[in-house]
C-alpha cells in the first residue's frame, strides 16, 4: 500500500546533473526587504524556505548553492528580520523567509514579521513552491502548523523538508514521519512528498536541488 506522503524519490542522472550545474552557476544575495515596496520585480521563478528558528535553514540555502557563508546562519534565533532575496544564475530567486518561533522576540516585531509574511505569500505572481522546513528530531510542531495553515490560505503549494535527518536513528524517523504525515493530512496546499535531508552530510541535497529546477 502506497504511504500518504511518501518520500520523494530520486530522479534520473540527467536531472541531477541539470540541476547541479544550475546550482553551481552565480548565486549572490540581493536584497533583504522589511516591506512589500522593496520587493524586487517578480520577474522569474522563486521559491521560498520557511522554518522555525535553529531548524537549519541557513546550512540547507548554504548546502544547496554550495557557498558556506551565502545565508548567514546565526546563533540567536530570530534574528533574521527580513526577507532575503537570492539570485541564482539569471532564472531563479532563492527567498529565505524570517526564522518563525522566537520566544523573545517582542509581539509587536513578530506581528510586523507575520504581517509582511502573509502579504509576500499572497502577493507574488511567480512564487511556485514553498519549502517548510521540519526538524527530523522534532517533527511538526505547532508553530510550524501555523505557517503551514497561512500557506493553505494562501493557495501556495508547500513541501516539507525534514532537516538533520542524520541525527535521528532509523527506528525513530519511522515515529516521526508518521506525526508529519498525519499533520499534513489535514493541509491541503501540502505537496504529496517528502524530502529527507542532511545538510552536513549532504543527503537529499542533489534530490532538492532537481525538484527546484524542473519547476516551471
Amino acid at each position: 500500500m502506497q504511504l500518504p506522503f511518501p518520500l520523494a524519490e530520486q530522479p534520473d542522472e540527467q536531472i541531477i546533473e541539470s540541476a547541479r550545474k544550475l546550482f553551481a552557476g552565480e548565486t549572490e544575495f540581493l536584497k533583504g526587504v522589511v516591506a512589500m515596496d522593496g520587493m524586487p520585480p517578480d520577474d522569474r521563478l522563486e521559491v521560498c524556505f520557511a522554518g522555525r528558528s535553529n531548524v537549519g535553514k541557513s546550512s540547507l540555502i548554504n548546502a544547496l548553492t554550495g557557498r558556506k557563508g551565502l545565508a548567514r546562519a546565526s546563533n540567536t534565533p530570530g534574528r533574521t528580520q527580513e526577507i532575503n532575496f537570492f539570485t541564482l544564475a539569471d532564472s531563479h530567486y532563492l527567498v529565505d523567509l524570517p526564522g518563525y518561533g522566537y520566544a523573545n522576540a517582542p509581539v509587536a516585531v513578530v506581528e510586523k514579521w507575520q504581517r509582511l509574511l502573509k502579504q509576500y505569500l499572497s502577493g507574488r505572481a511567480t512564487l511556485r513552491r514553498a519549502f517548510v522546513l521540519v526538524d527530523t528530531r522534532h517533527g511538526i510542531k505547532p508553530v510550524d502548523e501555523e505557517i503551514m495553515t497561512l500557506l493553505d490560505k494562501s493557495a501556495v503549494t508547500f513541501q516539507v523538508v525534514m532537516t538533520k535527518a542524520d541525527k535521528v536513528k532509523e527506528a525513530e524517523q519511522v515515529r516521526i514521519l508518521d506525526q508529519v504525515r498525519a499533520k499534513l493530512a489535514t493541509h491541503p496546499a501540502a505537496y504529496p512528498e517528502i524530502v529527507m535531508t542532511s545538510s552536513e552530510k549532504g543527503d537529499g541535497i542533489p534530490l532538492l536541488r532537481a525538484i527546484i529546477s524542473t519547476l516551471t
